[in-house]
């Protein structure tokens, strides 16, 4: 029996459950649209893509379904300078670029500043949900948005910023507790003071603001549900659950780690990218920690990424995902 909240209403969905965005090519046209079809909100997790490939995979959900989706960037964040010495990461993992034949790895140029663009394309698929994490949106992004008619929902992991979301105007705040998979979506504090988890975030930022909360974190099925829903969450958004199914591009081998991990099979990390990161404990991350240099802040993740996808060995299994739940 659907279960009917403010947020249901507003997006059109019978059941108050978000698929996570998961940057990186678990979120497949497939999986969005099977999500939606059974009356949840699949989402795209867009921010590694072009804007051609945003309008490309929009249309592909469209073709596969006529309900509401969501579209999901990173706020824009500062491109970071280059790191003073990239020798020794790579020399660290290029044996394991060799053992799963792929090049030598090379230290990844400074991404071109493509935002606006990728809001324009986002504009133009005919989501429902525009999600952001990572930071604020800028005035000029959130007014384009606004007056496109999508709903607008930010990332927060305190009430700090949940707050700072609501001023800005969000219709949503997403509360990303500590359990959750993938990258942290921290912008207002250090990472180490905003590792909230999600049953004592959910509440506090309930409190502390006047829109809907989705909470993130941690929950994996029925009973994650209904103690989010208890804590008056309007909807759950939940990433890791839907990667193990057979519509979601992550690796055999990823999915295999996921049914067989334990509750202390992951941790945080910075290795895949330079910014924390739950994912489950392999080789690559145990190489690049062990090495304590991991790439510079949101540098590195193209390159390292190839390696746990470009094997069908739970070994290099990545948890890394873009925004997750």
């Amino acid at each position: 029996m659907p279960i009917t909240t403010d947020l249901t209403k507003r997006l059109g969905i019978q059941h108050p459950i978000v698929q996570a965005p998961m940057a990186g090519g678990g979120d497949t046209p497939r999986l969005v649209a099977a999500v939606c079809e059974a009356g949840a909100l699949g989402s795209i997790g867009a921010a590694y893509l072009t804007p051609p490939q945003i309008v490309e995979l929009g249309r592909a959900v469209r073709s596969l379904t006529s309900r509401p989706f969501g579209i999901n960037l990173f706020a824009p964040l500062r491109p970071p300078g280059p790191p003073e010495d990239t020798a020794g990461v790579l020399q660290r993992v290029a044996p394991l670029f060799a053992e799963v034949g792929l090049p030598p790895p090379a230290a990844p140029a400074v991404p071109a500043d493509v935002f606006a663009d990728q809001v324009a394309a986002c504009l133009e698929i005919g989501a429902t949900l525009f999600s952001f994490t990572f930071g604020m949106l800028p005035d000029s992004a959130m007014k384009a948005v606004k007056q496109r008619g999508l709903l607008v929902a930010g990332t927060a992991t305190t009430v700090e910023e949940a707050v700072l979301l609501e001023k800005a105007g969000v219709d949503a705040v997403v509360a990303q507790g500590s359990e959750a998979g993938g990258h942290r979506g921290t912008f207002a504090s250090a990472f180490e003071t905003s590792m909230v988890g999600t049953i004592a975030l959910v509440p506090q930022i309930r409190d502390a603001v006047r829109v809907p909360v989705i909470a993130s974190g941690g929950i994996m099925d029925g009973r994650g549900i209904a103690a989010a829903l208890a804590l008056e969450a309007s909807a759950v958004q939940l990433g890791t659950a839907f990667l193990a199914t057979d519509e979601a591009g992550a690796a055999e081998c990823y999915k295999q780690a996921l049914v067989s991990a334990r509750d202390d099979s992951t941790r945080l990390t910075r290795a895949f990218s330079g910014r924390p990161a739950r994912g489950i404990v392999n080789r690559f991350m145990e190489e690049v920690e062990r090495a304590h240099a991991a790439p510079a802040d949101g540098g590195g993740e193209s390159g390292a990424r190839r390696v746990p996808f470009a094997v069908g060995r739970a070994g290099y299994a990545d948890g890394s995902a873009g925004s997750r739940g």
